[in-house]
């Protein structure tokens, strides 16, 4: 049996792979034309954020299951996993906690001026101590905008630092004891930092437009380690060019944000997906995707299976 790995993931998992007599097959690139000329023949795949298209699946002849290498399982084509009854499988949890302590990391050089801070001082400008308002987090109030893994931890984070916590995840009936925030409105009127750790759907896509801003208590601070899809990013540059914002910290943006209007703000630190980065997080993920293809290929269905009704038993 064959797996295609079409990103590089962690050499644990390659191992685990080849362990249970799976062979991995190391795609180059992630481009979609390599991919299909790479997968046929194989059983299972794992990918990260490039997905895998329709091409790639009229490519596959023997594929069975498409393990996510992470939670976000957007770039996967659904109707054609469906079409030829894929799996779908994700890795949701096993990079939390590092997603989490990047957004403690990034919560504190948003409230602090770090970044700007250290490119003052390296620019030999002095004066930057009395040119900005920092903020202490202690007695302010959070918005976890869902209530998931990542968003559970961070929220512990916030918590043990003496923030007040609101949460707004109508999908989740339990919020660990926290208030709830009887709408995203509601609890953006509160909230001093927003958070986003909600899955990209159609119902979320673009939550944060002109009007989500609009409600936003003025100078408050907002953090991205979700989905990009989740900003309007016309309506966060306007909100932060005219002072309502205070900041804004994003791991995930729409290509070229950086070089763009967005970027040319001066309250708003970008990181290039570095969220589930760490090795632990890495080698956690490897695992578990790897846990799942082995699964699949023996006749159990991976209990993250996004698409149940596709699993069909085969030897």
């Amino acid at each position: 049996m064959k797996c295609l790995i079409v990103q590089p993931i962690h050499a644990a998992g390659l191992a685990r792979l080849r362990e249970a007599g799976i062979e991995p097959v190391l795609c180059p690139d992630r481009a979609s034309p390599t991919i299909a000329a790479y997968i046929p023949d194989c059983q299972a795949v794992i990918t990260r954020d490039a997905g895998l298209d329709a091409a790639g699946f009229a490519a596959a002849d023997a594929l069975r299951a498409v393990i996510v290498h992470g939670a976000g399982h957007d770039p996967v084509d659904k109707p054609a996993a469906k079409a030829r009854n894929v799996i779908i499988a994700t890795t949701p949890g096993a990079n939390a906690r590092s997603v989490a302590e990047l957004a403690l990391g990034l919560t504190l050089a948003l409230a602090r001026g770090i970044p700007a801070a250290d490119a003052t001082l390296r620019g030999g400008q002095a004066g930057f101590r009395e040119s900005r308002n920092f903020i202490e987090l202690a007695g302010k109030t959070a918005l976890i905008v869902g209530w998931g893994h990542t968003g559970r931890q961070f929220g512990a984070m916030l918590a043990a630092l003496g923030l007040h916590l609101l949460v707004f995840s109508p999908r989740v009936a339990t919020i660990d004891g926290h208030e709830r925030a009887a709408s995203l409105a509601a609890g953006l009127a509160r909230a001093d930092l927003v958070s986003l750790h909600t899955p990209l759907r159609p119902e979320t896509q673009g939550l944060m437009n002109e009007a989500a801003f609009a409600a936003m208590k003025p100078g408050a601070l907002l953090i991205n380690l979700a989905r990009a899809g989740l900003i309007d990013e016309t309506a966060l540059t306007a909100a932060l060019q005219s002072g309502h914002l205070g900041g804004a910290a994003l791991d995930v943006y729409s290509p070229g944000a950086p070089q763009g209007p967005l970027g040319a703000c001066g309250n708003v630190i970008f990181t290039p997906h570095l969220g589930g980065t760490t090795q632990d997080a890495l080698r956690r993920t490897a695992l578990a995707a790897a846990e799942h293809v082995i699964s699949a290929l023996t006749g159990t269905m991976p209990p993250t299976t996004i698409n149940p009704d596709a699993w069909t038993p085969r030897p």
